[in-house]
């Protein structure tokens, strides 16, 4: 018996309604901005073009393409191995941060080189960047504690000219700290975002990977498939991402009149009772969680900020205006 064809929705509506990734992707389109992809364009069993999500140089391919297509990124390259974001996903959260601006202005997104985000562990692809500038003009200080990656971003912001202006990266030398020794004193950052290691060891890392790629295939996967890659340090640390934004909330207490939010990506929803406990326990004046999809994974934005509403009316209106 043949295999019916799957008619899948032409909108994937769980993704922000901004995000220019919420239809189907036009492989097509995407091949005439870059004619590489092409080589990975396969036929589904259901009559569908797609590419190989499970071939780590078709993902990376496909990321090449919709930077070009959709970012005016004319080079974007990564070391072997390090992880290949999942565009999509990336835009959601870049968007989630513009709304949480927009409700202390009236509605309106602030937009240009005056709102400035402080990038946490910026990585090899320096994708919230050029997202953030792409869409929103908006400028950046980035933060990263292996130098490797570090080049690799400094690379891509040296080969496309309309980022130097508006990117900044430095190595955080210490890897226990977040803030300290990269946010000035004079420093007055809008908007904090954070992609933080998720998992607690390299086994749990390479645990759900297996089950990630068992799910799409259908079949038990094996050790030494990773579609996205990843090394260590971007894909755990001690205590997961629990431990890390905890940190990372203790050491925002001392920043709270010179950055307005703060937020980072959590992948576990276990995560979010123990994590907004700890911010009621540092006396956040606000504490907000913004659901995220993207396909079948589900995901969330914990965001605070230690102004009342009235510091937030004049935090607007002082720097956005």
């Amino acid at each position: 018996m043949k295999n019916k064809i799957k008619h899948k929705p032409e909108i994937k509506s769980k993704l922000h309604p901004r995000n220019k990734h919420r239809e189907r992707y036009d492989l097509k389109a995407l091949s005439v901005t870059y004619p590489t992809l092409n080589e990975f364009i396969i036929t589904t069993e259901y009559g569908k073009e797609s590419i190989d999500f499970f071939n780590p140089f078709a993902v990376k391919a496909l990321n090449v393409a919709l930077l070009k297509h959709y970012y005016n990124i004319e080079y974007w390259d990564i070391p072997p191995r390090y992880l290949v974001p999942p565009i999509p996903g990336r835009a959601d959260y870049v968007h989630y941060a513009a709304d949480l601006l927009a409700e202390s202005n009236s509605g309106k997104i602030p937009k240009g080189n005056n709102v400035k985000c402080f990038d946490i562990g910026v990585g090899s692809s320096c994708v919230y960047p050029i997202i953030g500038v792409a869409e929103y003009g908006w400028s950046f200080i980035c933060s990263e504690i292996d130098s490797k990656a570090i080049d690799s971003s400094l690379k891509i912001i040296e080969n496309n000219p309309y980022l130097k202006e508006l990117v900044e990266l430095k190595l955080q030398e210490d890897k226990y700290k977040v803030f300290d020794g990269i946010i000035a004193k004079d420093d007055l950052i809008d908007v904090v975002i954070c992609n933080p290691p998720f998992h607690a060891s390299l086994e749990d890392a390479k645990e759900a990977n297996l089950r990630k790629l068992t799910n799409l295939k259908r079949k038990r996967a094996n050790n030494e498939e990773r579609n996205f890659g990843g090394i260590s340090q971007e894909l755990w640390c001690v205590g997961g991402e629990r431990k890390f934004v905890k940190n990372m909330i203790h050491e925002s207490v001392k920043y709270g009149y010179t950055c307005f939010w703060f937020t980072s990506l959590i992948s576990r929803e276990e995560s979010i009772f123990p994590l907004k406990k700890e911010l009621e326990r540092v006396k956040a004046k606000e504490i907000r969680v913004i659901p995220m999809g993207q396909g079948n994974k589900i995901s969330r934005v914990l965001a605070w900020t230690f102004q009342s509403k009235e510091e937030q009316a004049e935090w607007a209106k002082t720097s956005w205006e």
